[in-house]
């Protein structure tokens, strides 16, 4: 009863009691005044009543109905307004519609003078307007790094800008009505500034680092190298074993620093890339036999499987192409069971301008759980640990973002204890290669 006692106070009532005033009024005229046993009367006054019947009821739906919206409509506000994130929503003429609390922070600007606005291009001359322009139409920021396909979306762009210093995510989705119509844009902006400026204070750390280390390391190599070759002096077998164990440490110490160097390079979007027209069966050809010692050490077959058809020559970085395949490799090798198997297999994909190139083993595989943490960084799985002790677990996030910057995809098929293979594709047509170098952040 409540309820419906706050609906009748509502202003979308006000109709309501307006006729019912008529309505009494009429039945005050008809008493004193007509013939109130008049079957005209009777009839009128029956037709008023039905009529503020649906008038009541009508009214209340709208109270109702608006009292709900509104409702809805605070909530909205609300969350828009607590959200951390910028909040712009614009009409299909640009013209602004919400710019919440973090927007103003972010831009530096006031929604009061910003909503109404229509935006164009010529605005991103003007100092006060210029950073919101130029998310608007990102073709006008100094940097934009794509994350997802020009036509879908939600659109995920990072932007980098100087004056004011701001690294930005900007997600853009469609507003659409229930009929399908084209309403307007909502740009939610992440602030990632702080974040970025502490991952390039990392980065920089571990490259100066990895820098200082990298030179004494190499010395010490030398020296145990120095020592094996009795130039010093003759040595027994104990002494050579010992010298030989500090070689093989030292080595494991120099590639694990050259890996915290290609990661540094990686996340400075600075690794350096020198693409030219390659034959991909001849190079995995030239990797495979400089791993058969290896392979006949660990007690594994290594196979190479030639496609039936011609592999185009596609363009590539020949070093990154062959580190990513010599990864891959070292990896089915050194976690697979003796007397296994290492298969590389290479071949066109129908109907689309990929190559896909496969590494399969018959070794531990990885735990289901685990399969999503595989590329990322300083991730090893935990049942090859026991295999293999030492290692970062850098190589293969090394190997997803060098076969990303060729423009392909790398995935994973597992199964514990019967095997692993891992895919990834390399375009045959080169503006399928991101035009420059970027960052691939794990996600």
């Amino acid at each position: 009863m409540s309820k419906i006692t706050f609906y009748l106070s509502l202003p979308e009532m006000r109709t309501f009691w307006f006729f019912l005033v008529l309505i009494v009024a009429f039945i005050i005229v008809a008493v004193f005044y007509l013939d109130i046993e008049s079957l005209w009367i009777l009839i009128t006054t029956g037709i008023f009543l039905v009529i503020g019947l649906v008038v009541f009821i009508n009214n209340l739906k709208l109270a109702r109905a608006n009292f709900d919206f509104k409702v809805k409509k605070g909530q909205l506000e609300s969350i828009i307004t607590s959200l951390r994130d910028g909040v712009v929503v614009y009409d299909q003429d640009f013209k602004i519609l919400i710019f919440n609390p973090a927007a103003e922070n972010i831009f530096s600007l006031k929604a009061k003078e910003i909503i109404g606005t229509v935006f164009d291009p010529s605005k991103g001359q003007f100092w006060p307007t210029r950073l919101l322009t130029q998310v608007l139409f990102p073709s006008l920021a100094p940097q934009v790094v794509k994350r997802t396909l020009p036509e879908q979306y939600p659109r995920v762009v990072d932007m980098s800008f100087e004056e004011p210093h701001l690294e930005l995510r900007v997600t853009t989705t469609k507003i659409i009505d229930p009929d399908g119509k084209l309403l307007g844009f909502l740009k939610l902006i992440q602030d990632r500034t702080r974040e970025k400026d502490l991952l390039k204070s990392k980065t920089e750390f571990i490259t100066i680092a990895a820098h200082q280390l990298r030179t004494p390391l190499t010395g010490i190599k030398w020296t145990f190298e120095e020592l094996l070759k009795g130039d010093l002096g003759p040595l027994n077998d104990s002494q050579k074993e010992l010298l030989a164990k500090g070689g093989v440490a030292s080595q494991i110490l120099i590639d694990t620093v050259n890996d915290l160097l290609d990661v540094s390079k990686i996340e400075e979007a600075k690794f350096g890339y020198n693409f030219t027209k390659i034959n991909l069966i001849e190079s995995i050809e030239q990797i495979l036999v400089s791993f058969q010692e290896i392979a006949k050490q660990h007690k594994i077959n290594l196979y190479f499987e030639k496609p039936k058809e011609e592999i185009p020559l596609i363009t590539a970085d020949l070093e990154k192409f062959g580190l990513v395949i010599q990864n891959l490799v070292n990896n089915a090798i050194k976690y697979n069971v003796e007397n296994g198997e290492v298969v590389v297999g290479i071949k066109k994909i129908p109907d689309q301008p990929f190559i896909l190139i496969s590494v399969k083993d018959t070794g531990v595989g990885i735990p289901v759980q685990e399969l999503e943490k595989l590329f990322s960084k300083f991730f090893r799985a935990s049942n090859v640990l026991k295999f293999e002790p030492e290692g970062l677990g850098l190589g293969l996030y090394i190997v997803k973002n060098i076969v990303q910057r060729h423009g392909g995809k790398i995935w994973v098929e597992s199964e514990i204890n019967r095997g692993t293979t891992l895919y990834f594709t390399l375009p045959t047509d080169e503006t399928l290669i991101p035009p420059k170098e970027v960052f691939y952040e794990e996600e």
